[in-house]
């Protein structure tokens, strides 16, 4: 086993990374004797020199940190409050419905973004059951416009202040980064919640299944309701369950490639193009194999620092001293012999 993943994990790994500060133009090997060693000088044109593939790496991100964004807390609330809904023993038809909610997830991921291109377009079912209801619906992957943007220009806002359309980050004005996900982009986030909330279910289903049906008695009989009960009671014990969760859906999140290259290979405007894309654009299409893979391995340290903050917040606090001394016996004075009495407490 360590050598199967010596060879097609680490080794490949290693190359990349070489690659990322070479000159290696996809021709020969990258270890050979006519590539040379650049520094950071791959990282560095998309960090900090002026210029195209800077502001692309820009955009790149700012499409990715929204889609991340939205996408990781609507999946995770959808796929919790479905693992909550099919775990109920009143539910008739739970195996049914466990099937139909997990359905998607085993899906290709193509196969569901050609259905979407063809449900989101100008003449879709989406526009069409919007119609009905008298909404005009857009032309989800051909309209760059941004979500936040368009809600601003609804309230007569549509110039920027002078600090947000100053100041810039990575050649993308601050404007530009607080203006949300395009239309097209919000397809691709309506999708990402659509065909991973049955995996993450399933996930959720087994944890709630292992929370002992004592644990609800106990919390009744202290005269708890429905949502003390799941808010104290169910979500404290979900809690390697939802850093599961979180860390997967961020992972496939920042790493979201195939919808992107099936869709709209980041168009329009590009404003659905990722980091992920980009890095393949760059090596793959324009022979800028350095650069692709810096994108690449920056990508992975984005990744990695979000992981390990991720765990930071959700890590196992120890009770506060005050809250301890709720739960530790206390000391009474006895008024009859001039003793104290250390009477029990009955433990929650």
């Amino acid at each position: 086993m360590l050598v199967i993943l010596g060879l097609f994990l680490f080794v490949p790994v290693v190359m990349a990374l070489w690659v990322s500060f070479s000159d290696w133009r996809g021709r020969g090997s990258p270890f050979g004797a006519d590539v040379s060693f650049v520094g950071l000088e791959n990282y560095a044109s998309i960090t900090t020199e002026q210029g195209l593939p800077r502001r692309d790496f820009g955009l790149a991100l700012r499409n990715n940190a929204w889609y991340v964004l939205l996408v990781v807390p609507l999946q995770t609330a959808l796929s919790l409050f479905l693992a909550v809904l099919v775990n109920r023993a009143v539910l008739r038809g739970r195996g049914f419905f466990r099937t139909a909610f997990y359905f998607p997830s085993v899906t290709s991921s193509v196969a569901i973004t050609i259905l979407w291109l063809f449900l989101f377009s100008s003449t879709g079912v989406v526009n069409t059951v919007l119609s009905w209801v008298g909404l005009s619906g857009p032309n989800w992957f051909n309209d760059p416009s941004g979500v936040v943007h368009n809600a601003l220009a609804a309230v007569g806002i549509t110039q920027p202040p002078p600090a947000l359309a100053d100041g810039s980050m990575l050649g993308v004005t601050w404007w530009e980064w607080l203006g949300g996900p395009s239309v097209a982009m919000s397809a691709f986030i309506l999708m990402a919640v659509f065909t991973t909330s049955g995996t993450f279910m399933l996930i959720f289903l087994a944890a709630l299944q292992n929370i002992g049906g004592e644990t609800y008695e106990a919390a009744l009989m202290d005269g708890t309701n429905a949502w003390q009960r799941f808010w104290r009671v169910t979500l404290p014990q979900l809690r390697t369950a939802l850093f599961t969760v979180l860390t997967l859906g961020l992972i496939g999140c920042w790493q979201v490639f195939d919808q992107i290259y099936t869709g709209t290979q980041g168009g329009p405007g590009k404003t659905t193009l990722t980091p992920a894309y980009l890095s393949y654009d760059a090596a793959f299409l324009g022979q800028r194999w350095g650069e692709g893979a810096a994108i690449a391995f920056v990508l992975f340290v984005i990744i990695v620092a979000f992981t390990l903050l991720q765990r930071w917040v959700l890590r196992e606090r120890p009770v506060s001293k005050r809250r301890a001394r709720a739960y530790q016996p206390s000391t009474v004075p006895s008024t009859a012999t001039g003793t104290s009495a250390t009477p029990e407490r009955s433990s929650r």
